[in-house]
Protein backbone atom coordinates (compact mmCIF):
# COMPACT_ATOMS: atom_id res chain seq x y z
CA UNK A 1 0.00 0.00 0.00
CA UNK A 2 1.04 3.39 -0.98
CA UNK A 3 1.95 5.66 2.40
CA UNK A 4 0.06 8.34 2.48
CA UNK A 5 1.68 11.72 4.38
CA UNK A 6 -0.42 13.66 6.84
CA UNK A 7 0.87 17.12 6.04
CA UNK A 8 -0.64 16.37 2.93
CA UNK A 9 2.89 18.13 0.89
CA UNK A 10 2.05 20.07 -2.26
CA UNK A 11 4.26 19.15 -5.81
CA UNK A 12 4.13 22.38 -8.02
CA UNK A 13 5.15 21.86 -11.33
CA UNK A 14 7.47 23.86 -13.48
CA UNK A 15 6.08 23.09 -17.57
CA UNK A 16 8.76 23.38 -20.14
CA UNK A 17 11.91 21.53 -19.68
CA UNK A 18 9.81 19.69 -16.93
CA UNK A 19 6.77 18.26 -18.44
CA UNK A 20 7.89 19.07 -21.70
CA UNK A 21 10.85 18.78 -23.73
CA UNK A 22 11.27 22.42 -25.39
CA UNK A 23 14.88 21.95 -26.87
CA UNK A 24 13.38 21.57 -30.51
CA UNK A 25 10.16 23.82 -29.92
CA UNK A 26 10.74 26.65 -27.61
CA UNK A 27 14.72 26.96 -27.72
CA UNK A 28 14.37 26.73 -31.46
CA UNK A 29 12.00 29.34 -32.20
CA UNK A 30 13.71 31.59 -29.84
CA UNK A 31 16.74 30.72 -31.97
CA UNK A 32 15.09 31.20 -35.15
CA UNK A 33 14.21 35.16 -33.68
CA UNK A 34 17.83 36.03 -33.28
CA UNK A 35 18.95 34.85 -36.55
CA UNK A 36 16.39 36.77 -38.41
CA UNK A 37 16.73 40.36 -36.42
CA UNK A 38 20.40 39.94 -36.67
CA UNK A 39 19.72 39.59 -40.49
CA UNK A 40 21.64 35.94 -40.27
CA UNK A 41 24.49 37.23 -38.55
CA UNK A 42 24.01 35.60 -35.25
CA UNK A 43 22.27 32.25 -33.83
CA UNK A 44 22.71 31.77 -30.11
CA UNK A 45 23.75 27.58 -29.48
CA UNK A 46 22.33 25.96 -26.77
CA UNK A 47 24.96 26.74 -24.31
CA UNK A 48 24.61 30.50 -25.57
CA UNK A 49 20.76 30.08 -23.95
CA UNK A 50 21.62 27.98 -21.18
CA UNK A 51 24.47 30.67 -20.21
CA UNK A 52 21.94 33.38 -20.43
CA UNK A 53 19.23 31.85 -18.58
CA UNK A 54 21.79 30.79 -15.58
CA UNK A 55 21.66 34.65 -14.79
CA UNK A 56 18.14 33.81 -13.59
CA UNK A 57 16.36 36.80 -15.36
CA UNK A 58 15.19 35.22 -18.79
CA UNK A 59 12.84 33.07 -17.93
CA UNK A 60 10.24 34.33 -20.40
CA UNK A 61 11.85 33.42 -23.81
CA UNK A 62 10.58 36.16 -25.76
CA UNK A 63 12.23 38.92 -23.38
CA UNK A 64 15.59 36.75 -23.90
CA UNK A 65 15.09 37.35 -27.62
CA UNK A 66 15.21 40.32 -27.35
CA UNK A 67 18.37 40.41 -25.36
CA UNK A 68 20.69 38.35 -27.33
CA UNK A 69 19.72 40.99 -30.01
CA UNK A 70 20.61 43.41 -28.52
CA UNK A 71 23.90 42.06 -27.04
CA UNK A 72 24.86 41.01 -30.66
CA UNK A 73 24.46 44.43 -31.83
CA UNK A 74 25.97 46.04 -29.07
CA UNK A 75 29.09 44.11 -29.82
CA UNK A 76 28.74 45.73 -32.82
CA UNK A 77 29.23 49.24 -31.20
CA UNK A 78 25.36 50.23 -31.34
CA UNK A 79 23.72 51.08 -28.52
CA UNK A 80 19.97 49.85 -27.36
CA UNK A 81 18.84 53.40 -27.70
CA UNK A 82 19.81 53.80 -31.34
CA UNK A 83 18.31 49.98 -31.90
CA UNK A 84 14.67 50.55 -30.46
CA UNK A 85 13.89 46.97 -31.29
CA UNK A 86 9.83 46.63 -31.30
CA UNK A 87 9.20 43.98 -28.72
CA UNK A 88 5.43 43.25 -30.43
CA UNK A 89 7.33 42.43 -33.39
CA UNK A 90 9.61 39.98 -31.52
CA UNK A 91 6.74 38.33 -30.31
CA UNK A 92 4.88 37.94 -33.27
CA UNK A 93 7.75 35.92 -35.53
CA UNK A 94 9.00 34.07 -31.99
CA UNK A 95 5.05 32.68 -32.41
CA UNK A 96 4.91 31.76 -36.08
CA UNK A 97 7.55 29.69 -35.44
CA UNK A 98 6.47 27.87 -32.13
CA UNK A 99 2.45 27.95 -32.68
CA UNK A 100 2.44 28.19 -36.70
CA UNK A 101 0.74 29.93 -39.26
CA UNK A 102 -2.55 28.72 -38.08
CA UNK A 103 -3.82 30.30 -34.93
CA UNK A 104 -6.81 27.93 -34.74
CA UNK A 105 -4.98 24.68 -35.72
CA UNK A 106 -1.42 25.19 -34.19
CA UNK A 107 1.34 24.03 -37.12
CA UNK A 108 4.32 25.10 -35.25
CA UNK A 109 7.07 23.79 -33.28
CA UNK A 110 4.64 23.12 -30.19
CA UNK A 111 3.07 20.14 -32.07
CA UNK A 112 6.36 17.90 -31.79
CA UNK A 113 7.20 18.50 -28.38
CA UNK A 114 7.82 15.04 -26.35
CA UNK A 115 6.93 14.70 -23.55
CA UNK A 116 8.32 13.86 -19.76
CA UNK A 117 5.86 12.76 -18.09
CA UNK A 118 3.08 10.76 -17.96
CA UNK A 119 -0.52 11.04 -16.30
CA UNK A 120 -0.22 7.96 -14.32
CA UNK A 121 2.89 9.70 -12.71
CA UNK A 122 0.48 12.51 -11.37
CA UNK A 123 -2.25 9.48 -10.56
CA UNK A 124 0.58 7.70 -8.74
CA UNK A 125 0.98 11.12 -6.91
CA UNK A 126 -2.85 11.19 -6.12
CA UNK A 127 -2.89 8.31 -4.34
CA UNK A 128 0.26 9.14 -1.81
CA UNK A 129 -2.02 11.72 -0.83
CA UNK A 130 0.48 13.94 -2.66
CA UNK A 131 -1.53 17.74 -4.00
CA UNK A 132 0.12 18.89 -7.25
CA UNK A 133 -0.39 21.87 -9.69
CA UNK A 134 1.63 23.89 -12.49
CA UNK A 135 3.23 27.52 -12.39
CA UNK A 136 4.87 28.15 -15.55
CA UNK A 137 6.21 31.25 -17.59
CA UNK A 138 4.66 29.38 -20.65
CA UNK A 139 1.32 31.56 -21.84
CA UNK A 140 -1.84 29.46 -20.75
CA UNK A 141 -2.44 28.88 -24.07
CA UNK A 142 0.80 27.18 -24.71
CA UNK A 143 0.43 25.38 -21.30
CA UNK A 144 -2.86 24.53 -21.66
CA UNK A 145 -2.46 22.83 -24.76
CA UNK A 146 0.74 20.37 -23.33
CA UNK A 147 -1.45 19.79 -20.09
CA UNK A 148 -5.13 19.66 -21.93
CA UNK A 149 -4.38 18.08 -25.20
CA UNK A 150 -1.35 16.13 -25.15
CA UNK A 151 -2.08 14.80 -21.05
CA UNK A 152 -5.26 14.95 -21.25
CA UNK A 153 -5.85 16.62 -18.02
CA UNK A 154 -9.27 17.99 -17.43
CA UNK A 155 -8.97 20.92 -14.86
CA UNK A 156 -5.68 21.19 -13.42
CA UNK A 157 -4.11 23.89 -11.23
CA UNK A 158 -2.64 26.06 -13.44
CA UNK A 159 -1.12 30.05 -13.58
CA UNK A 160 0.48 30.57 -16.51
CA UNK A 161 2.47 33.96 -18.18
CA UNK A 162 -0.79 35.85 -17.88
CA UNK A 163 -1.59 35.11 -14.36
CA UNK A 164 1.55 36.58 -12.48
CA UNK A 165 4.81 38.72 -12.79
CA UNK A 166 7.70 36.61 -14.34
CA UNK A 167 10.02 34.00 -12.25
CA UNK A 168 11.55 34.63 -9.67
CA UNK A 169 9.14 36.76 -8.39
CA UNK A 170 6.95 34.15 -6.20
CA UNK A 171 4.03 35.50 -6.82
CA UNK A 172 2.53 33.05 -9.27
CA UNK A 173 3.81 30.36 -7.51
CA UNK A 174 2.18 31.57 -3.62
CA UNK A 175 -1.25 31.85 -6.47
CA UNK A 176 -0.77 28.10 -7.49
CA UNK A 177 -0.74 26.89 -3.58
CA UNK A 178 -3.72 29.15 -3.16
CA UNK A 179 -5.70 27.04 -5.69
CA UNK A 180 -4.86 24.27 -4.00
CA UNK A 181 -4.82 24.92 -0.16
CA UNK A 182 -8.69 25.39 -0.32
CA UNK A 183 -8.91 22.09 1.08
CA UNK A 184 -5.90 21.42 2.88
CA UNK A 185 -3.33 22.27 6.12
CA UNK A 186 -1.99 25.99 4.67
CA UNK A 187 1.65 24.62 6.56
CA UNK A 188 2.37 21.89 3.97
CA UNK A 189 5.19 21.64 2.95
CA UNK A 190 5.76 22.74 -0.61
CA UNK A 191 8.27 21.38 -3.44
CA UNK A 192 8.57 23.52 -6.74
CA UNK A 193 10.36 21.89 -9.39
CA UNK A 194 12.05 23.60 -12.58
CA UNK A 195 14.56 23.17 -14.95
CA UNK A 196 15.98 26.77 -14.33
CA UNK A 197 18.15 29.00 -12.26
CA UNK A 198 14.66 31.56 -12.16
CA UNK A 199 12.95 28.38 -10.59
CA UNK A 200 15.20 27.76 -8.22
CA UNK A 201 15.47 31.32 -7.22
CA UNK A 202 11.59 31.49 -6.98
CA UNK A 203 12.22 29.17 -4.15
CA UNK A 204 14.38 31.35 -2.35
CA UNK A 205 12.30 34.56 -2.41
CA UNK A 206 9.43 32.08 -1.32
CA UNK A 207 11.10 31.36 1.28
CA UNK A 208 12.16 34.89 2.28
CA UNK A 209 8.65 35.74 2.26
CA UNK A 210 7.29 33.29 3.84
CA UNK A 211 9.96 31.85 6.16
CA UNK A 212 7.52 29.80 8.29
CA UNK A 213 6.85 26.97 5.59
CA UNK A 214 9.05 24.54 4.29
CA UNK A 215 10.41 24.95 0.73
CA UNK A 216 11.86 22.74 -1.47
CA UNK A 217 13.47 23.07 -4.47
CA UNK A 218 13.77 20.13 -6.85
CA UNK A 219 15.89 20.75 -10.07
CA UNK A 220 15.44 18.96 -12.99
CA UNK A 221 17.71 18.02 -15.88
CA UNK A 222 16.00 18.83 -19.68
CA UNK A 223 17.05 16.99 -22.26
CA UNK A 224 19.81 19.18 -23.78
CA UNK A 225 22.21 19.35 -21.31
CA UNK A 226 21.93 15.45 -21.04
CA UNK A 227 24.22 14.48 -24.05
CA UNK A 228 27.18 14.40 -22.73
CA UNK A 229 28.37 13.62 -18.89
CA UNK A 230 30.18 16.67 -18.93
CA UNK A 231 27.22 19.23 -19.23
CA UNK A 232 24.92 17.56 -16.97
CA UNK A 233 27.12 17.63 -14.37
CA UNK A 234 27.88 21.63 -15.16
CA UNK A 235 24.37 22.43 -15.36
CA UNK A 236 23.67 19.91 -11.73
CA UNK A 237 26.09 22.16 -10.17
CA UNK A 238 24.33 25.66 -11.43
CA UNK A 239 21.00 24.29 -10.19
CA UNK A 240 22.62 23.16 -6.99
CA UNK A 241 24.20 26.79 -6.92
CA UNK A 242 20.92 28.53 -7.11
CA UNK A 243 19.22 26.56 -4.45
CA UNK A 244 18.17 23.30 -5.65
CA UNK A 245 17.70 20.68 -2.81
CA UNK A 246 18.74 18.01 -5.42
CA UNK A 247 19.06 17.86 -9.07
CA UNK A 248 17.06 14.51 -11.14
CA UNK A 249 17.25 13.63 -14.47
CA UNK A 250 13.82 12.81 -15.24
CA UNK A 251 10.94 14.82 -13.54
CA UNK A 252 8.96 11.03 -12.67
CA UNK A 253 11.55 10.01 -10.48
CA UNK A 254 10.39 12.85 -7.77
CA UNK A 255 8.22 9.68 -6.97
CA UNK A 256 5.98 9.22 -3.30
CA UNK A 257 9.12 7.96 -1.71
CA UNK A 258 11.77 10.28 -2.57
CA UNK A 259 9.30 13.05 -1.51
CA UNK A 260 9.05 11.45 1.41
CA UNK A 261 12.94 11.18 1.57
CA UNK A 262 13.06 15.23 1.08
CA UNK A 263 10.74 15.34 3.64
CA UNK A 264 12.56 13.32 5.85
CA UNK A 265 15.57 15.44 5.39
CA UNK A 266 13.92 18.58 6.22
CA UNK A 267 12.45 16.90 9.42
CA UNK A 268 9.08 16.47 8.51
CA UNK A 269 7.61 12.77 9.45
CA UNK A 270 5.04 11.46 6.73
Amino acid sequence: MTEKYSLNPIVIFDIDGVVRDVGNSYRRALADTVEHFTNTAYRPTPVDIDQLKSEGLWNNDWEASQEFIYRHFETLGQTRQQLQLDYKTIVAFFQSRYRGSDPENWNGYICDEPLLLQPSYLEQLTEAGIYWGFFSGATRGSATYVLHKRLGLQSPVLIAMEDAPGKPDPTGLFATIGLLETEINKMSAIIYVGDTVADMYTVRKAREMHPHRIWIGVGILPPHVQETAAHSDAYSQTLLAAGAAIVLSNVEQLNPVKVQELLQGMGIRG
